[in-house]
């Protein structure tokens, strides 16, 4: 289901923009579609009252826990069963943050990701996105958003960005806490810079993990083809724009890209930027061939960054106790082979069009 199909559904029902706003947002905190400052009977036309309870049963439908992982850090991982019976993953952070994947499977194929091992699946719509914010709001507090689940947010952009407009406006959260993370595609970049005074203007988070085109290439082997120079230079713009420092994305892989020449590049590239490095020790995948450098390692580029001017933060992989890396969990509970997956979807979506 896409938001504007849930906004026309109340509308057809005799909705005014108040009212449709009110049900929204009763949604969005995870209460009943009735809640609200006053009395649903006092507020909401007949026609929508009555149509609630099934729009509420449809609503929980969208997302619904399959199983909940707990890590020992504070965070829980989320295998999440969607209405055709694929899943997706979302990620309990710490401080009141939420992981959000957008699409089933990833079209990028990050070799030492599990997600994209099966190519693109099937796209989320923009209420399935935001299905899984109301999921996590079931269980604590959601105050920050980032789109860094399965998926790659900048092949299902306006979904993407539905969902974003609908959480900042509706859904009590701030702009600079909508974090939209990509590989880098000149589709966001675009999409971001026609964006309107008044509409919401997500923070970015830019996965680079390398500063090497040639080993980019390798590692991200699907990417769309956009020099690293131009990537920076482009979210640099961005966060001039929005005032918010970009995010640099940087999985930190043994022997790989924790080197000095990488930090040199890091230092050429972001020096003087309005931008954070987040380092983030990989989350390791059986038989992808790739490993955790260990703590030490990790701290000491922490440090070296730190003296060369280079804002910088260790963060943790939500999900190692509990072998969660993104992608981990619905490979291990899935059991319809992607080529069908795909099938499925197509002829539904053709169907949809038709």
């Amino acid at each position: 289901m896409r938001i504007e199909t849930l906004r026309q559904r109340l509308r057809d029902l005799g909705a005014k923009p108040g009212h449709e706003a009110r049900v929204l947002r009763a949604w969005l905190q995870a209460q009943p579609l009735t809640a609200g400052p006053r009395r649903a009977e006092d507020v909401l036309p007949l026609a929508v009252r009555e149509a609630l309870p099934a729009l509420a049963a449809e609503l929980d439908e969208l997302a619904r826990v399959r199983s909940e992982h707990p890590g020992d850090d504070g965070s829980a991982r989320l295998l999440v069963d969607l209405p055709d019976g694929q899943m997706v993953e979302s990620v309990l952070l710490l401080k009141d943050g939420l992981c959000v994947s957008t699409q089933v499977g990833c079209a990028v194929g990050c070799t030492f990701c599990m997600t994209g091992r099966d190519g693109l699946l099937r796209q989320l719509g923009s209420a399935e996105i935001v299905a899984q914010v109301v999921l996590g709001r079931q269980r604590r507090p959601v105050k920050k958003v980032v789109f860094m689940g399965m998926g790659e947010p900048a092949h299902n952009l306006d979904n993407v960005f539905a969902a974003i407009d609908l959480l900042g406006s509706e859904g009590g959260i701030g702009h600079k806490n909508l974090v939209l993370s990509t590989v880098g595609d000149r589709r966001v970049f675009d999409k971001l810079e026609s964006l309107q005074v008044g509409d919401v203007r997500p923070a970015l988070a830019l996965s680079l993990h390398t500063t090497d085109a040639a080993l980019r290439a390798q590692l991200l082997p699907r990417a769309p083809q956009i020099g690293i120079e131009e990537l920076v230079a482009r979210g640099e713009a961005w966060a001039r724009a929005s005032g918010y420092p970009i995010q640099y994305q940087w999985t930190l892989l043994a022997g790989v890209n924790d080197n000095a020449a990488e930090i040199d590049g890091i230092v050429r590239l972001l020096k003087g930027k309005c931008a954070v490095m987040n380092l983030i020790p990989y989350n390791e995948n059986e038989g992808l061939g790739f490993h955790r450098p260990d703590r030490e390692r990790a701290a000491e580029m922490l440090r070296t960054l730190h003296r060369r001017g280079i804002l910088t933060k260790l963060r943790n992989s939500a999900g190692q106790d509990v072998d969660g890396g993104c992608g981990q969990l619905r490979a291990r509970a899935a059991t319809v082979k992607p080529a069908e997956i795909r099938r499925q979807w197509r002829a539904t979506a053709t169907d949809a069009a038709g």
